[in-house]
């Protein structure tokens, strides 16, 4: 990557609603248009997931009017690095792309659903996007 590059990244998960939307509305909120980001989905839904956007607007950020986007190999090749929330959704491989398996708790599987899931799934992804962050811009 030249000095003038910006650093890229494209969040991908299944029905790009929640996950990957989280994801990146946390990368724009921390690093703003240092970051070129984008999100994508596998099978994308037709919505944002209402908690996914209701447990980001308490931290200020506001994905409302996101929608969710099919993933293209394009967008992975003008990204240069995707990141796979969870094991659910299958990327294939692209030359010239990196792809990052972020394998994320499913508070789910533990019994713990509704806003209180969602918070749990929200905070794990703040926590990785913050460290993505650190990486791309250091």
């Amino acid at each position: 990557m030249s000095a003038a590059a910006k650093p890229a990244v494209l969040f991908v998960c299944v029905k790009n609603g929640g996950k990957s939307q989280m994801a990146a509305g946390l990368m724009n909120a921390r690093a703003g248009a240092r970051i070129e980001v984008s999100s994508a989905g596998t099978h994308p839904g037709s919505k944002i997931n209402a908690l996914s956007a209701e447990v980001l607007l308490e931290q200020g950020i506001d994905i409302t009017a996101e929608h969710p986007k099919q993933l293209t190999e394009a967008q992975m090749r003008q990204a240069g690095l995707v990141v796979v929330l969870g094991r659910e959704a299958q990327v294939p491989q692209a030359d010239g792309v990196d792809i990052e398996i972020w394998e994320l708790d499913e508070p789910s599987s533990r019994g713990i659903e509704g806003r209180e899931r969602m918070l749990l799934v929200r905070d794990e992804i703040s926590s990785r996007v913050a460290d993505l962050a650190t990486r791309l811009l250091s």
